[in-house]
C-alpha cells in the first residue's frame, strides 16, 4: 500500500475507528444503493414571483396533490382531499382556520394527525430513517419517527400508537405536530431542488425566494443574466450597480432592494431632485401598472432618478469597453458619437434625432466622465451595497451553492446559452493571444466571476472580476445573455423601433437541432444518447405554438413564464421539469391567484403534466451521481477494513 494512501486511510480512521465502524458504514451505504432515486425538480426564471414559486415548492409542483387523490381517493370526498392539500401547503396558516371551523377540535385533530402519518409512511419509503429524522425539529422528532415506524398490526402495538396520538391531542400539541408532519411531506416530496437562473428582478419578491432557498434542504444553482448583475452589485462593480437600480426605477419595482436589502437611495433622489427638477423626463417613465398604487410625485421621482441613473451607466459601461479592448463592444461606445448640439445620434452612418437630448452631466468633450456630483452618488451606493447584510449573505450562498453551468446525472444545467456561429461552430473568444470557447470559455468566466467578488486582496484583480460580471450581463458573447447587444440606450432615446432589436445567438436556433444538442452535451463530456441539456433564459412562447422539448428530446427549456410580466407572451406560468425514479415529467403551470386565496379559498395552481421520458427500469441511488460517489466511500472503506485487518492501521477504540 502506498505511503500517500495509508496517510489518507489514516485520516479516514478518525471518522470510522473500528473495524466494525466501518463494516456498519459499509453495510448501510451499501443498502442506500438499492433505494429509489429520490425526486428532483428543475425550475428556471423565477424572477421575483415569491408567492407562485413558494406554492409550486410546498405543492411538489401538484405531485402531493395527485398522491393524496391516490391515497385516499376512496376514504376522503374531494373536498376533504383539497383540504388536507392546503394544509399540507400552508399548516401554519390553515390549521387555525380549521380549528376554528369544526365542531369537536380534538377529534379533527386526531383524524388529521392519522391521515398525515398515514402519506408520511408512504412518502418516506424510499428514504432512510436517518434521511427523515434529519428533516424533523428536534422537539418532535422522537415522537413522529415512533409513529412511522410504529407497527399498528402487532400486538399491543395499535394501543401503542393510539395513545400517542391521544396524548398529543390531549396536551395540546396537535398544530404543532401537524405543522411537522406537512412540513415533512413537503420535504419527502422533492429530494432536490435546481433552479436555473434569474432570481432576480422584475417580481418584488427575490430577496424572500433567496431566503427560502438557504432554508431548502438540498438545492443547487445555476446563474442567470440577472442574478450575475446582482453578485456583481454586491461586489462593488459601479456598472453592475447602476444597471441594478436603473432597472428597479424602470419597473418600479424597489421591495427587493429598498426593503430586502436596505440600500438607501436617497442620495440618487437627492441628485436628481437638483439636477433634473427642470426635466419632464418624459421617456424616463417607469412602466408601473394603474393600480400599483405610485402618487404622480412618487412616479415624477422615479423618472427623474431612473434618468439620472441612466446617463451614470452610460458613462461607467463606455469607460469598461474603453478599458477591455478584447470585450470587441466598440460598437456600444454611443455616447461618443452623440452630437450635443444638434441633438442626433449617428449609428452605422445613419442619423437618429434623440427623443430627449437634456444632458445637464455631459461633457461633449469627455461624455463617459463622471461629474463629482455623481461620482459622490456611486460612491454612496457602493457602500450601501457593501453594507447590506442580508444582500452579501444572499450572494455568497449563489457563490457555494452556484455555478454558470452544472453536470448533473448526464444532464448539462445552463441558463443562457453556448454562444456559436452560424455554421454550428461553438464562437470562439480571445484574450492575450488565447482563444476561448465552449466548456473551456463558461469555465473561464465562471472563475472570473469568483475572482470579481473574492480577490479583496488585489484590487486589479478584483476589478478585472467585477468588470467580467457586467459582460456576463450583457456582453454578446456572454453565455448568460446571448444577443448582439442590450439596446438600453436606442430604448429610451431613439424612435426607429429597428435599432431597439436585440438579435440573438445564432445558438437560439440552433438548439432546435439534435446534431447541435449532441455537439454541446460531447463538448462537455457527456453521452448524447442519454444526456440532456436543460436551458432557461427564453420563454416559450406556448401561445404562438412553441414547443419546450428540442432537438428530438436532447433539449428541454423550462422558462415557461414564471414571472407576470411574461404570461400574455407563453400563455402559461412556468414549468417543472421533474425528474423521478420512473423518468422525466414537465408540469405546465397556470397562474397562481394568492396565497391568501390558496389558503381561504383551497386554490391551487392548475398543472398540466407531459410525460417526457419513461426509464426502462426504475432508476435506483447506484444510477446517479450520488450513487457513485457512494460507490467511491464503499471502496475507501473496505481499504481501510483491509489495513485493519493487515495491521497496518490500529483501531482507534473498542467500545
Amino acid at each position: 500500500m502506498q505511503e500517500l494512501q495509508l496517510k489518507y486511510l489514516q485520516l479516514l480512521s478518525e471518522k470510522y475507528p473500528s473495524l466494525q465502524a466501518a463494516s456498519t458504514a459499509i453495510i448501510n451505504f451499501s443498502a442506500q444503493l438499492q433505494l429509489p432515486k429520490g425526486t428532483e425538480h428543475f425550475l428556471s426564471d423565477i424572477h421575483g414571483e415569491y408567492e407562485a414559486f413558494s406554492h409550486v415548492v410546498r405543492n411538489g409542483a401538484g405531485s402531493i396533490w395527485r398522491k393524496i387523490d391516490e391515497t385516499f381517493a376512496n376514504t376522503m370526498s374531494k373536498s376533504e382531499r383539497r383540504n388536507l392539500a392546503t394544509l399540507i401547503y400552508y399548516p401554519e396558516l390553515k390549521t387555525p382556520l380549521m380549528l376554528q371551523s369544526v365542531a369537536d377540535k380534538d377529534e379533527w385533530s386526531r383524524l388529521t394527525l392519522v391521515r398525515l402519518v398515514k402519506f408520511c409512511r408512504m412518502l418516506s419509503a424510499k428514504y432512510r430513517r436517518e434521511t427523515v429524522r434529519n428533516f424533523l425539529p428536534a422537539q418532535v422528532a422522537e415522537t413522529i419517527e415512533e409513529l412511522l415506524y410504529d407497527q399498528e398490526g402487532v400486538e399491543h402495538k395499535t394501543q401503542y400508537y393510539q395513545s400517542q396520538i391521544d396524548t398529543i391531542v390531549s396536551t395540546g400539541s396537535a398544530p404543532a405536530f401537524i405543522t411537522s408532519l406537512a412540513e415533512l411531506i413537503q420535504h419527502l416530496a422533492v429530494e432536490k431542488l435546481h433552479v436555473i437562473g434569474d432570481i432576480y428582478d422584475r417580481g418584488p419578491g427575490a430577496h424572500l425566494i433567496l431566503d427560502a432557498l438557504m432554508e431548502h434542504h438540498h438545492v443547487d444553482i445555476q446563474w442567470g443574466n440577472h442574478d450575475i448583475l446582482w453578485m456583481g452589485a454586491a461586489a462593488g462593480g459601479e456598472a453592475s450597480i447602476a444597471n441594478v437600480i436603473r432597472c428597479c426605477l424602470r419597473y418600479g419595482n424597489m421591495e427587493t432592494l429598498e426593503n430586502g436589502y436596505g440600500v438607501s437611495l436617497l442620495p440618487l433622489a437627492s441628485f436628481a431632485l437638483e439636477t433634473y427638477k427642470d426635466d419632464p423626463c418624459e421617456r424616463f417613465i417607469p412602466k408601473v401598472a394603474a393600480d400599483a398604487g405610485f402618487t404622480s410625485q412618487e412616479i415624477r421621482l422615479m423618472a427623474q432618478m431612473q434618468k439620472a441613473m441612466a446617463i451614470i451607466q452610460f458613462k461607467l459601461e463606455s469607460q469598461i469597453i474603453k478599458r477591455r479592448p478584447h470585450y470587441q463592444m466598440d460598437d456600444r461606445l454611443l455616447l461618443d458619437k452623440v452630437d450635443f448640439q444638434r441633438g442626433t445620434i449617428k449609428l452605422n452612418g445613419v442619423d437618429h434625432p434623440l427623443l430627449d437630448a437634456l444632458f445637464p452631466t455631459i461633457d461633449a468633450n469627455a461624455p463617459d466622465v463622471l461629474t463629482d456630483a455623481e461620482q459622490t452618488v456611486m460612491d454612496k451606493l457602493k457602500l450601501s451595497f457593501a453594507n447590506s447584510k442580508k444582500l452579501q449573505q444572499h450572494v455568497r450562498f449563489l457563490y457555494s451553492t452556484g455555478s454558470i453551468y452544472r453536470i448533473h446525472d448526464g444532464n448539462l444545467l445552463y441558463h443562457g446559452c453556448i454562444a456559436m456561429n452560424d455554421d454550428g461552430e461553438f464562437k470562439s473568444f480571445n484574450v492575450d493571444g488565447k482563444s476561448f470557447a465552449g466548456k473551456e470559455f463558461l469555465d473561464r468566466v465562471d472563475r472570473l466571476a469568483r475572482q470579481g467578488y473574492f480577490a479583496t486582496d488585489n484590487p486589479t484583480q478584483k476589478q478585472y472580476g467585477m468588470d467580467a460580471m457586467w459582460f456576463l450581463w450583457c456582453a454578446p458573447q456572454s453565455p448568460l445573455f446571448g444577443k448582439e447587444k442590450m439596446a438600453t440606450f436606442e430604448r429610451y432615446l431613439l424612435a426607429d423601433k429597428a435599432t431597439h432589436a436585440e438579435k440573438r445567438n445564432a445558438y437560439y436556433t440552433l438548439r432546435d437541432k439534435e446534431e447541435s444538442a449532441c455537439k454541446i452535451l460531447r463538448e462537455f463530456g457527456l453521452d448524447p444518447d442519454t444526456g440532456r441539456i436543460i436551458n432557461g433564459h427564453v420563454p416559450v412562447k406556448v401561445t404562438k405554438g412553441e414547443r419546450p422539448i428540442k432537438a428530438n428530446g436532447r433539449l428541454i427549456v423550462i422558462d415557461g413564464g414564471f414571472s407576470r410580466a411574461y404570461q400574455q407572451v407563453t400563455g402559461i406560468a412556468g414549468y417543472t421539469l421533474i425528474s423521478n425514479s420512473r423518468g422525466l415529467l414537465l408540469a405546465a403551470h397556470q397562474a397562481f391567484e394568492s396565497t391568501q386565496k390558496a389558503v381561504s379559498e383551497e386554490l391551487d395552481i392548475d398543472t398540466e403534466m407531459e410525460i417526457i421520458h419513461t426509464h426502462p427500469a426504475r432508476l435506483r441511488v447506484r444510477d446517479t451521481d450520488r450513487g457513485r460517489e457512494i460507490q467511491e466511500q464503499i471502496e475507501e472503506l473496505q481499504s481501510l477494513l483491509h489495513a485493519y485487518r493487515e495491521g497496518l492501521i490500529k483501531e482507534h477504540s473498542l467500545q
